[in-house]
C-alpha cells in the first residue's frame, strides 16, 4: 500500500509552469562508496531517526536529474571530488546537507526523493530541486523544477507512506517529531525572479520591502503546512549573499570585487523576516522548535578573512562550467558562478550543525535542535 502511494505520487508530480513529469527514477547506488569519503565528519550514531531536506540547487542531490531542465548538474566537472562522480550536486563534492547528515551520525547521505526506496523514507529523503523557489513562477525560464509547494506535496506523500509503514498516524507523528528538517528557500526568488526583469515583473511591482513581506508571508503559509504534517524540529536556512556571487560580481559590480549591495540589502530584509517568523512559530505552534540559520552572516564572516578559513579566492568561481576556471578548487569559496565549493560547504555545514558564533543561529544550532 505505502509503496504504491509513493510510486503513484512520483508519477503524478506536476511542476509549476507546465513542468515536465518524471520520466523514470534512479536508485542511489553510490551511497555506500561515499561513506568513507565523509567518515571524518560522521558522529558515532544517528542522533535523530530521520533527516528531511527541502531546498534548491544549493542542496539538490539529484532530483533534477530526471526532469527536463537547464538546472542540472549530473555531468562533469560537477562531482569531480565526489566518490560517486556527478550525481546532480551543484558542487565539486559535498553539499552542506551532506556535511550535516554525517555530523548527525547517519552512515549514508540523504537520498534524493526521485530515487529513494520505500524503506529509505523512514530515515529521511531530500526533496530539493535546483531553480526552485517559494513562488511558483520562480525559475521557470530554466524549465522543470519542483517549487517549495511541490516539495511539500512530495513530503505529504511520504507521510502517507510512513503512516502505512508504522501502523497509524499517531506512530508516524511520534516518529516525525524527533526528526530534523532543514529548509533553504528564497535564493531563486531573488536571483531567478525579483532581480531578473527580462523574465519577471516582480521587481517593478514590489519595492524590496514589499517583496520581502509578500515572500515571507507565502513562505509562512507553506511552512505551516509542513508543521501540520508532523515537522517539529525545523531549521530555516537564511538566504546567502547573492550579491557577492561571481555571476552578480561579473555583471553588476563596478570592480568585480565589491558586492552588489542593492541585492544584498533586499536579501537582508527577507532574512530579518525569517528570524521573526521563527519566534512567531515557536510561540504559537504547540511543540514547534524552529530555528533560523544565518547563512548570510557565515559567508560574510568567511569573506571578511578567507585566509583564516583556508581559502584564498572569494570573487571568482573555481571551475564549474563556462568561463570560470582556477588552479586549486580547495582554495576557492565558489565552485561555479553561483554555488560554493565543497571546502566552503564543509565550513558552513559544520557551523550550521554547531554554531561558531552566537549570531550563526537563532535560537539554537542543529546539534542542540537534535537534543530537544
Amino acid at each position: 500500500m505505502h509503496g504504491a502511494v509513493v510510486r503513484r505520487r512520483k508519477r503524478e508530480i506536476i511542476m509549476a509552469g507546465r513542468r515536465g513529469a518524471w520520466s523514470h527514477y534512479y536508485l542511489v547506488a553510490f551511497v555506500v562508496s561515499l561513506v568513507g569519503a565523509a567518515a571524518p565528519l560522521a558522529g558515532a550514531a544517528p542522533q535523530v531517526p530521520c533527516y528531511f531536506v527541502f531546498g534548491d540547487s544549493l542542496v539538490d542531490s539529484g532530483n533534477n536529474n530526471v526532469i527536463v531542465s537547464l538546472a542540472r548538474a549530473n555531468y562533469p566537472p560537477y562531482g569531480i571530488d565526489f566518490a560517486g562522480g556527478p550525481t546532480g550536486r551543484f558542487s565539486n563534492g559535498l553539499t552542506t546537507v551532506d556535511v550535516i547528515s554525517k555530523l548527525l551520525g547517519f552512515n549514508d547521505f540523504v537520498p534524493p526523493f526521485a530515487g529513494a526506496t520505500t524503506e529509505q523514507l523512514l530515515t529521511g529523503v531530500n526533496f530539493a530541486s535546483a531553480a526552485a523557489g517559494i513562488r511558483e513562477e520562480t525559475g521557470q525560464q530554466l524549465g522543470g523544477r519542483i517549487s517549495f509547494s511541490g516539495q511539500i506535496e512530495n513530503y505529504k506523500a511520504t507521510v502517507q507512506a510512513l503512516v502505512s509503514m508504522l501502523g497509524g498516524e499517531a506512530a508516524a507523528a511520534a516518529h516525525l517529531r524527533r526528526c530534523i528538517f532543514t529548509v533553504g528557500m528564497g535564493s531563486n526568488d531573488y536571483l531567478n525572479n525579483y532581480f531578473m526583469p527580462a523574465f519577471y515583473n516582480t521587481g517593478s511591482r514590489y519595492t524590496p520591502q514589499q517583496y520581502a513581506e509578500v515572500l515571507a508571508a507565502q513562505y509562512a503559509r507553506l511552512l505551516q503546512v509542513l508543521y501540520s504534517y508532523g515537522a517539529r524540529k525545523v531549521a530555516l536556512m537564511g538566504v546567502g549573499q547573492v550579491g557577492c556571487s561571481p555571476n552578480e560580481l561579473a555583471q553588476l559590480s563596478g570592480n568585480g570585487v565589491t558586492c552588489v549591495d542593492r541585492i544584498n540589502a533586499a536579501i537582508r530584509g527577507f532574512n530579518q523576516r525569517l528570524a521573526a517568523l521563527v519566534d512567531q512559530f515557536n510561540a504559537a505552534l504547540p511543540g514547534a522548535h524552529f530555528t533560523y540559520v544565518n547563512v548570510y552572516g557565515m559567508f560574510e564572516d568567511i569573506m571578511r578573512d578567507p585566509g583564516a578559513h583556508g581559502l584564498k579566492v572569494t570573487n571568482r568561481g573555481c571551475c564549474g562550467v563556462g568561463r570560470n576556471n582556477g588552479q586549486n578548487r580547495h582554495e576557492y569559496l565558489f565552485w561555479d558562478a553561483f554555488h560554493p565549493t565543497e571546502a566552503a560547504n564543509i565550513l558552513v555545514g559544520r557551523r550550521i550543525y554547531s554554531a561558531k558564533m552566537k549570531s550563526d543561529v537563532h535560537p539554537v544550532d542543529i546539534r542542540t535542535l537534535a537534543r530537544l
